[in-house]
């Protein structure tokens, strides 16, 4: 799996999630100064790519997800999406 699939699936979930994503880039953060996720939108940022790509976050990650960017997120679905492939 790419990482640029990833991220597409990503700018496009949360413009379907009613997000500005103009000007979105791997160093936009999803939380404050970034995205503006909240906790609610963060989770199911969450669990829409949980259900794409059959990789799973423990509820206690969603305060890094807040503090990740966009390029980050995406490297850590990528990582997660290799190792259940390995699996």
């Amino acid at each position: 799996m790419q990482a640029a699939e990833i991220r597409a699936f990503v700018v496009e979930t949360l413009a379907e999630m009613n997000y500005d994503t103009q000007g979105i880039d791997d160093d936009t953060t999803l939380g404050p100064a970034g995205v503006d996720l909240e906790s609610l939108a963060l989770a199911e940022l969450a669990v829409r790519v949980e259900d794409k790509f059959g990789v799973r976050f423990a509820e206690e990650e969603s305060e890094e997800l807040a503090l990740m960017t966009v390029g980050e997120f995406t490297k850590t679905v990528a990582e997660r999406v290799g190792s259940v492939a390995q699996a």
